[in-house]
């Protein structure tokens, strides 16, 4: 088989792993699908010339991005002055992206793109914090700022970091199968995969950590104990604030209402539950304050667009068999 070639576009303040993450998995994955070289990976930049990375690593291009070519896989990592960038690198990926089969950024390379024009009329997204400057910058972007990763025809963004992976092992497994992606993430150590439209971070991430120490226990009351009674009633006795004054506060502090965050919080500790445990289905949407099977089965659906069963077997931290314990009675087939 033809080897896909896989050019990386590197440039002064890049961020490191953006590039590493995704070369890894390309550079791992034709052992994995037992087809050694089936990616042919370059890292480019202008003039061949060395870059230094945004945490000072000092990284040596194979090639002169001028030179590279012809391209299948054309993959822009993020960097720190994504703002300002070069004009001839931009004009450099837009010739590059015109003749690649599948045009891939990660974080803050999004910017790149849009400033290429290869983002027009097209859903994307990019590392949370900075979504809205892209969706500022670029109005005629479909800015989606929670997906992990967004593939839109044969152009795909992906979050901060960590997500250019999730990507990565995507388009493998688009390429050479499911077994192919799942022995180089466990290769990797990482799971197999968090789908693309999975949230770029946890609930305690995204909401603000409240000013007032009663509202501060409250919100790690909700943490330790989903499973209990979470009303806005029950919150606010336990805050000493009435249920009005108590409710209005919270959004306030932290930025969401008091049932979104419960909402939230629930559904990360049945992930967690579901990825790190054997215990059945049921016990976990009883565990984690759902009640039923089918109320916790329609939360993963409306969230993260998979019920519970399926989700554990994708993304299950013990990849070897299927989870123990027997069917899982959540409806998800």
């Amino acid at each position: 088989m033809r080897a896909r070639s896989v050019v990386v576009v590197l440039y002064d303040d890049v961020q490191s792993l953006d590039v590493t993450g995704p070369l890894e998995v390309f550079a791992g994955a034709g052992a994995a699908a037992g087809q050694p070289g089936a990616y042919r990976v370059t890292t480019a930049s202008a003039g061949g010339r060395p870059v230094r990375s945004s945490s000072g690593l000092r990284l040596l291009p194979d090639a002169d991005l001028a030179e590279v070519g012809p391209v299948h896989t054309l993959l822009v990592p993020g960097g720190v002055d994504f703002e300002h960038p070069d004009g001839a690198l931009v004009a450099r990926i837009r010739e590059l992206a015109d003749r690649a089969e599948r045009v891939v950024s990660v974080c803050t390379g999004a910017f790149l793109l849009a400033e290429a024009g290869l983002l027009s009329g097209r859903r994307a997204t990019t590392h949370w914090a900075y979504c809205g400057e892209l969706a500022r910058r670029f109005p005629d972007v479909a800015v989606d700022p929670d997906p992990i990763h967004v593939r839109d025809g044969h152009v795909a963004t992906s979050a901060g970091v960590t997500a250019g992976i999730d990507l990565a092992l995507a388009l493998v497994e688009e390429d050479h199968g499911r077994d192919a992606a799942l022995l180089i993430a466990r290769h990797l150590v990482v799971f197999l995969r968090r789908p693309g439209n999975q949230a770029q971070f946890s609930t305690q991430l995204a909401a603000q950590v409240a000013a007032r120490q009663p509202l501060r226990e409250v919100q790690q009351w909700i943490a330790e104990h989903p499973g209990a009674d979470l009303s806005v009633e029950e919150l606010a006795r336990r805050s000493a604030l009435s249920p009005r004054h108590f409710a209005r506060a919270f959004a306030a502090e932290v930025g969401v209402t008091p049932g979104r965050y419960v909402d939230g919080v629930r559904l990360e500790a049945a992930r967690r539950l579901l990825e790190d445990t054997d215990d059945g289905v049921e016990a976990i949407a009883r565990s984690c304050g759902y009640g039923t099977p089918e109320a916790m089965r329609r939360a993963f659906v409306r969230t993260v667009a998979a019920p519970p069963a399926e989700y554990r077997r994708r993304f299950r931290s013990r990849p070897d068999g299927p989870p123990a314990g027997g069917p899982q009675p959540d409806g998800g087939h």
